[in-house]
């Protein structure tokens, strides 16, 4: 078998995402570095890969999966972290569609404006109305982990993981998560799972 392959970019949350899950899981896999601030992700080769242009995208077998959330579901399989029973594998889709529409667009395009593109005072009228979703969906989180310690319910799921991503960096993009004392919580409790470590850009 060849080795998993996974191409990213160090301080990219959807990177982050699948990556964690297989140190957790004791998944073995290497890691090819793609610097998409410099046009990494455009090259021919890269693009022969993955037509989209982006990271995450593991390889697997000479085969190629994009989109980090689908790459959870792909390596969580067989694992407590995706469930069999059709309501809770329902429950953990809720959450992943939810960070991709609700939660993403507020809190990681902010923080990427801020930490990657320098536009902090440039852009400030637009990141200010940016963090309006960006709370929104910390709102909800916030709301959820104050009934139960992880996102689903009594134990972890894929679902934790997505999330935690991009919240756990949003500082970096000017959000206050002293405001959200649940999730700071569930957070420490993520982090205490075996490998399961904090992103480093």
């Amino acid at each position: 078998m060849n080795p998993i392959r996974l191409y990213g970019m160090r301080g990219s949350g959807n990177c982050w995402k699948p990556a964690a899950l297989m140190q957790h899981l004791g998944i073995a896999f290497d890691w090819v570095e793609i610097d998409i601030v410099n046009g990494g992700s455009r090259t021919p080769a890269f693009l022969a890969m993955n037509p989209n242009g982006k990271v995450p995208l593991l390889e697997v077998d000479g085969r190629y999966l994009a989109e980090s959330n689908a790459m959870l579901c792909y390596l969580a399989e067989g694992s407590p972290l995706w469930p069999t029973e059709r309501w809770q594998r329902a429950r953990v889709l809720e959450w992943l569609f939810f960070e991709q529409y609700s939660h993403e667009p507020g809190i990681a395009t902010v923080r990427y404006w801020i930490k990657y593109l320098g536009k902090g005072e440039a852009w400030a009228e637009k990141i200010t109305a940016t963090r309006v979703r960006g709370y929104a969906a910390l709102t909800v989180m916030e709301q959820q982990l104050a009934r139960t310690p992880w996102l689903t319910g009594d134990a972890p799921t894929i679902a934790d993981i997505a999330l935690a991503a991009y919240t756990h960096v949003a500082d970096e993009g000017g959000f206050d998560l002293g405001r959200y004392p649940a999730i700071e919580v569930w957070l420490q409790r993520l982090f205490a799972l075996p490998g399961i470590t904090p992103m480093r850009a």
